[in-house]
């Protein structure tokens, strides 16, 4: 049968979601953990995959087992064998043929940043720290430029294999709550029909180029046609990033 999860994790102590020789990866955690499990060899595939340091709500994953727990009970098996930063949420048998990568869906992503004069260690691992004060309207007004179909090329790292940067924004929004002790916690928000390597967190970076007046808002709007990594802000650290959901059409 094949079986569809949701995994949670945080990112910090591992390379990725992908499999890497010689690195310890999300992937290969649940390949292991799931072939030791069911005494065969199992191989899970994500629906999408994170860059290292990059956590994640949930992130939609099949394989295929010989076994005959039921699929609902697999998510227990597996969090009583799995570390900690690693949980499933969710298991369900699904279709055979039903694949992550090959059905339409929207997914959205979280990027924090925690603006204080003092960096909180709490937030350290989770949400990007700055001393610098951000101003978050110019922020939101320069994230609803990126909303729509675009080339986003600019957004998009050098070593992207990609066969198209075309892609669609549906939402772009910049938020931000005061946090006792901590600060302003802002928000980046972006959803989507997919997302290029490095896109969201080179978003984040220009986003933060703006919010510190380094950059106007209207300059998104010339840094998307340019089709130019270098006209855009730097790519923003991983630790800010988290994958939240996925909604599949």
């Amino acid at each position: 049968m094949r079986v569809r999860m949701t995994v949670a994790y945080d990112g910090t102590a591992y390379h990725g979601w992908q499999l890497q020789p010689g690195a310890v990866t999300i992937e290969e955690r649940l390949n292991g953990t799931l072939s030791e499990l069911f005494e065969e060899d199992i191989r899970v595939i994500g629906a999408s995959r994170t860059d290292s340091g990059v956590h994640s709500y949930g992130t939609v994953a099949v394989f295929d087992t010989n076994t005959r727990m039921p699929a609902e009970k697999i998510m227990y098996a597996l969090n009583q064998r799995l570390p900690e930063d690693i949980r499933i949420m969710s298991s369900e048998q699904c279709a055979d043929d039903w694949h992550p990568r090959h059905c339409a869906s929207k997914k959205t992503y979280l990027y924090r940043i925690c603006s204080a004069p003092v960096p909180n260690p709490q937030y350290r691992l989770y949400a990007h720290q700055t001393r610098y004060r951000l101003d978050v309207e110019r922020m939101n007004h320069a994230a609803q430029y990126l909303i729509g179909e675009h080339d986003f090329k600019s957004f998009c790292s050098t070593d992207s294999s990609a066969q198209t940067t075309v892609r669609t924004l549906y939402e772009a929004e910049v938020t931000s709550v005061q946090i006792p002790m901590a600060g302003e916690m802002i928000t980046i928000r972006v959803c989507g029909n997919g997302f290029l390597y490095n896109m969201v967190r080179i978003i984040a970076g220009t986003l933060m180029e703006v919010g510190v007046g380094r950059m106007e808002p209207e300059q998104i709007e010339t840094i998307l046609k340019a089709s130019d990594r270098c006209t855009a802000g730097p790519t923003a650290p991983a630790c800010g990033l988290t994958l939240y959901s996925y909604e599949f059409l």
